[in-house]
């Protein structure tokens, strides 16, 4: 997920914050987020990057036909499944793919960990990488939202709501096509639910999202796209 630290402070620092969440069950909750959401928005015959992947639930979990995990903790060679290509970088240099390579690019709970200088970088990057009608699909805590817990994660560094976060994407030549202002919770250490069953019957629900949705979900394309 970050991009601060050093390799081996992330491993310490993600192996301590997810050590009660991570596992099976974890990888089961992404599995629902993945089939009965994410999905939508992915062909499966399409190359899907994940930025900051960590642990690498959703690339793991997502229908692609080809699948990229970046992140700067080596811990993504272990986690990631065997039909996922890891690269060990920062999000703001991803010189190891060739422009327009990429249908879709991913980030979850990533940006908040990033200054704004950096920020701008990655998402200069994903335009790149990204094909003239590639999507950008981005998962991220609404500092408006959830403003007390926010700041309990000693790598947050910039402050982002989807306003914030939808500038950021015009000045880097996209458009942003759909906002979900309240998405999913944000929960201590996991960002989620509790259970896939929670998170199944929560997907379907609607209005759940408005009473305890603080995270955001936004889909932007580059400003080329035509479709």
């Amino acid at each position: 997920m970050a991009e601060r630290g050093g390799s081996e402070g992330l491993r310490r620092l993600y192996a301590s914050r997810f050590a009660a969440t991570e596992g099976p069950a974890r990888d089961a909750i992404w599995r629902v987020l993945c089939r009965d959401f994410f999905q939508r928005w992915i062909d499966p015959r399409s190359t899907v990057l994940e930025l900051g992947a960590g642990y690498c639930e959703f690339i793991n979990n997502i229908r692609a036909a080809k699948k990229i995990a970046v992140d700067l903790n080596p811990e993504i060679k272990h986690r990631a499944g065997p039909d996922v290509r890891t690269i060990i970088t920062s999000a703001t240099d991803l010189g190891e793919l060739p422009s327009s390579s990429v249908d879709v690019v991913f980030a979850a709970n990533f940006f908040e960990h990033l200054s704004k200088d950096e920020i701008l970088e990655t998402l200069r990057e994903a335009h790149r990488v990204l094909g003239p009608a590639g999507t950008l699909l981005v998962l991220q805590p609404n500092i408006r939202l959830c403003r007390e817990d926010y700041w309990m994660f000693f790598d947050h560094i910039s402050p982002l709501d989807e306003r914030a976060l939808s500038e950021a994407l015009a000045m880097t030549g996209f458009v942003t096509r759909k906002t979900i202002v309240r998405f999913l919770p944000y929960t201590t250490k996991s960002y989620l639910p509790a259970s896939p069953a929670l998170v199944r019957a929560y997907l379907k629900c609607p209005p759940l999202w408005r009473l305890f949705g603080k995270q955001s979900f936004l889909v932007a394309t580059p400003q080329h796209w035509d479709g």
